[in-house]
């Protein structure tokens, strides 16, 4: 089958309701978790991408069972120490640098080596972030040019440690909250705020967790070992998927979209909070809580008088995976957006900063760059004529998906590249596009 899509016209007015998968960061971590824990768990809608997938094949290869069954996948954990590390074993995280990280912090007590491989794209991220405080509880870890291959060798006697996260990554965070979990004593993390899906999960399943809220940081500090009973959870709809069918509905004419049963965790609507402030209209409705989440149906209409911003600084890891399609919302917008500090961007699945400037010259809109700083001159009138492709290289999931919005919502003849990419997160993209009106061939 061809692996590429052409898009050669705008979507036409809609009024849609619809779901998107389920989130991919709680996917991951409720299967890594279930697989920890003592007896059996039960997880609905779980997503179920490559990246996803990749987690339920490895937790398999460490000796734990799972079965899909019509409404949900159950796992059989056998706690702490559960896990049978065979010699040579070989775990392949494929694109997921989330399950990369995550999974070594539980492979901290491994009884034999292990060694964690990854896609192209994967192993060109550094991973010393992670690899680092993970050597001082204890654990023999090799690397080649901080990358990977990985090989970890676990050790018997784990020790706390104190750790300073100073990234904004919710990744390396994780692991080292997962590698405490399993190791006596007390193990302080001062980490730059992030993504506290892996706090919310602790709580709801007991696991002593204290957390201390500062202005730019907070302090955890987690007791070990954790013991913990198997669970049921229901993953929400992902704020990341969504924010495709977000931008398209504010850069359409006329147009309505509620997405219901959505994750609107206050650490991942960074791109609400941002595309607000640029005179867009998101509304959250019928909110609550779920096991600590905090779930609700978004509602977005169409705007045409969009206005700049000059984003702060502290809504960029709470936007982090977002920002290419905000991006396209500064591009027709009235005035000039600044945006600074996006290093991170390009420590992705690709050099997303690179990519989303390239790809702002494709389509015509002015740019400048100082650094990991930029401004974007928008134009509230971008009409596009001409043909654009955008080639398979890129192997990157949100630039496919990017680029789709960008043909929807600005005009032109686009070929773009790469439509298997979606796998990895988000495999039902094209099919709601359609749901929606869009003519995609």
């Amino acid at each position: 089958m061809k692996n590429y899509i052409q898009i050669k016209s705008i979507i036409k007015p809609f009024d849609k309701k619809i779901e998107v998968s389920g989130d991919k960061s709680i996917s991951i971590r409720c299967v890594l978790l279930a697989s920890q824990a003592i007896g059996k768990s039960r997880l609905y809608n779980l997503l179920e991408s490559e990246d996803v997938i990749n987690t339920l094949a490895s937790i398999k290869k460490l000796g734990i069972k799972f079965k899909k069954t019509r409404s949900f996948y159950e796992i059989y954990g056998y706690g702490l120490d559960g896990y049978e590390t065979k010699k040579k074993l070989i775990l392949n995280a494929g694109n997921s640098g989330t399950l990369a990280r995550l999974i070594l912090g539980l492979l901290i007590n491994s009884r034999t080596e292990i060694k964690l491989i990854g896609d192209k794209s994967l192993s060109k991220r550094d991973f010393s972030r992670v690899t680092n405080p993970l050597k001082l509880f204890g654990a023999n870890i090799s690397s080649y040019k901080k990358s990977l291959p990985i090989k970890i060798t676990g050790s018997e006697f784990l020790r706390p440690i104190q750790y300073t996260e100073k990234l904004g990554s919710a990744q390396c965070k994780s692991s080292v909250m997962l590698a405490a979990m399993k190791t006596h004593g007390k193990t302080l993390i001062k980490a730059k705020k992030s993504r506290n899906h892996t706090e919310l999960i602790f709580r709801y399943l007991k696991i002593p967790i204290k957390i201390t809220k500062k202005k730019e940081y907070e302090n955890i500090e987690i007791n070990g070992p954790a013991n913990f009973n198997g669970f049921d959870y229901r993953i929400p709809g992902d704020i990341s998927s969504s924010a495709f069918f977000i931008v398209l509905t504010i850069l359409s004419k006329n147009s309505k979209i509620i997405i219901r049963n959505v994750n609107v965790n206050n650490s991942r609507i960074g791109i609400i909070k941002i595309l607000n402030k640029m005179n867009a209209k998101i509304s959250l409705v019928n909110r609550k809580i779920y096991k600590g989440e905090d779930q609700a149906d978004i509602i977005v209409k169409s705007r045409s008088n969009l206005k700049s911003i000059n984003c702060p600084k502290n809504l960029n890891s709470y936007a982090i995976d977002e920002f290419l399609v905000i991006f396209l919302v500064a591009a027709k917008a009235k005035g000039v957006s600044r945006f600074e500090n996006l290093s991170e961007l390009n420590k992705k699945e690709s050099p997303r900063l690179e990519i989303a400037l390239e790809f702002l010259n494709k389509i015509g809109i002015k740019f400048s760059r100082k650094r990991d700083n930029i401004k974007i001159y928008g134009n509230p009138n971008i009409n596009l004529k001409g043909t654009y492709v955008v080639k398979n290289f890129r192997k990157d999931h949100r630039v496919f998906m990017m680029s789709c919005i960008a043909a929807l919502s600005f005009g032109g003849n686009w070929k773009i590249e790469d439509k298997d990419s979606i796998k990895t997160s988000f495999p039902t993209f094209i099919k709601l596009l359609k749901k929606l009106g869009a003519k995609i061939i």
